[in-house]
């Protein structure tokens, strides 16, 4: 039996489940909630992927080795054929500008221009990356290419950290810190 021949005298509505209509139905007194505990209780809920209490998949599965998933570089993706349709002949390209066609949603992510589609249109694009046959693309049909770099991270050797060493005090803040003290005059002697 193929989908497209279930009708509904085959049954293709399936009636609901009545609970708690009497031990002859086979869902009654207890109505397949069983005996006892949380999940027999009104209220329950339960998480996703709660198997019970034992130790959970995520939590039973190795993990091994490292990722850079979490630093990817992730880009506004735009074929030709879009630029084709949304965009009149000598119109400049940028991350604005698709944004404000509605193309791409925001200006957070950097921009990447992929070659799918054909160009007719004198276009001037700006974007941080494009494929070799998109740029290949766009110049032919006379217009110009612009790669704005992204900045890259880099740490500088030997830099201080921020928090700086506590300055020493020149020699006069410490003079005029301590007052000076003038000598006692020596006692006179009775030599007679």
């Amino acid at each position: 039996m193929m989908i497209h021949e279930i009708t509904s005298k085959v049954g293709r509505y399936k009636g609901r489940k009545r609970v708690g209509r009497g031990p002859g139905s086979g869902h009654g007194k207890t109505s397949g909630r069983g005996h006892k505990g949380a999940g027999s209780r009104s209220g329950y809920k339960r998480r996703a992927y709660f198997e019970g209490g034992q130790m959970t998949w995520a939590r039973r599965m190795p993990k091994r080795g490292f990722t850079n998933a979490q630093f990817r570089t992730e880009y506004h993706l735009v074929n030709l054929k879009t630029l084709e349709g949304r965009f009149r002949d000598g119109d400049v390209v940028t991350v604005e500008s698709l944004a404000k066609a509605g193309i791409i949603r925001d200006t957070k992510k950097p921009l990447k221009i992929l070659g799918e589609g054909d160009l007719t249109k004198k276009l001037d694009v700006t974007a941080n990356k494009l494929s070799k046959s998109a740029e290949a693309k766009i110049t032919a049909a006379g217009g110009s290419v612009t790669v704005v770099e992204l900045k890259k991270w880099t740490r500088e050797p030997g830099k201080p950290s921020k928090k700086a060493p506590a300055e020493t005090a020149p020699e006069a803040a410490v003079a005029e810190a301590t007052p000076e003290t003038t000598p006692e005059p020596p006692a006179e002697s009775n030599d007679t």
